[in-house]
């Protein structure tokens, strides 16, 4: 299965060719950047496709991050999935990022478990809270930092995402000790492609997921509406 793996959800414009009969990604870029993902990302895909030497009629699937992340960032992303998948006649599937921080861990098999965190702002982070095996322990939410710490309970975790440090600094100093602490700015885009091969498309959408409303809203007044951020 030959897969395309997009993610500009977080500090990172990414994407990926994948070969799951050759067990291989053939191609990748990724670029940090926390603006300019919508200018970038056509431009990074075209070369990653061009590298690979695979046509996007070739492609089986196309695989993109789908959030907690920046509203733009993630509308910029499962925008261009979706054309692409639409001009492919291919179908499209969504991950969401918190899964993608912890999919690499997991995998290894540990018995410790694993908070994938993403700073929501305002003293608050996206997380959810996987056991080594990747059973669910806390679903994926956003809550103050204090709450999230609460996940302390369940023993020595591996902290991972662009909050692990975050959790890290603030960790109650009467729980274990996090056992690892990964500071990601964006998960890896292999890891993506990975994930995109292992769902389906009917239980995998490409939408949005947000797990709060933005932060800033468009105004009512139609002289202003176009000139209103969204923020993350």
């Amino acid at each position: 299965m030959l897969i395309l793996a997009i993610d500009t959800a977080l500090d990172a414009c990414a994407a990926a060719l994948l070969d799951t009969d050759a067990s291989e990604v053939i191609a990748q870029e990724s670029q940090a950047m926390k603006r300019g993902h919508a200018e970038a990302l056509m431009p990074l895909i075209a070369r990653v496709m061009k590298e690979s030497g695979v046509a996007f009629t070739a492609l089986d699937r196309i695989a993109v991050t789908t959030g907690p992340g920046s509203f733009t960032g993630l509308r910029v992303g499962i925008s261009a999935a979706r054309g692409i998948a639409l001009a492919a006649a291919r179908p499209v599937v969504g991950l969401t990022t918190l899964t993608a921080y912890a999919a690499p861990i997991v995998s290894l098999g540990r018995e410790q478990p694993v908070i994938s965190a993403i700073d929501a702002r305002h003293d608050h982070v996206y997380f959810q809270v996987v056991g080594g095996d990747g059973s669910p322990l806390i679903r994926p939410r956003v809550a103050p930092i204090e709450e999230a710490l609460g996940a302390s309970r369940f023993g020595s975790p591996h902290l991972v995402g662009n909050a692990a440090k975050i959790l890290a600094d603030r960790w109650p100093a009467d729980a274990p000790p996090p056992y690892k602490v990964d500071s990601q700015p964006a998960p890896d885009i292999a890891w993506i492609a990975w994930l995109g091969a292992a769902v389906s498309p009917d239980t995998a959408p490409a939408r949005p997921f947000y797990l709060r409303a933005p932060d800033a809203k468009p105004s009512k007044d139609p002289l202003h509406h176009a000139s209103q951020p969204i923020a993350s």
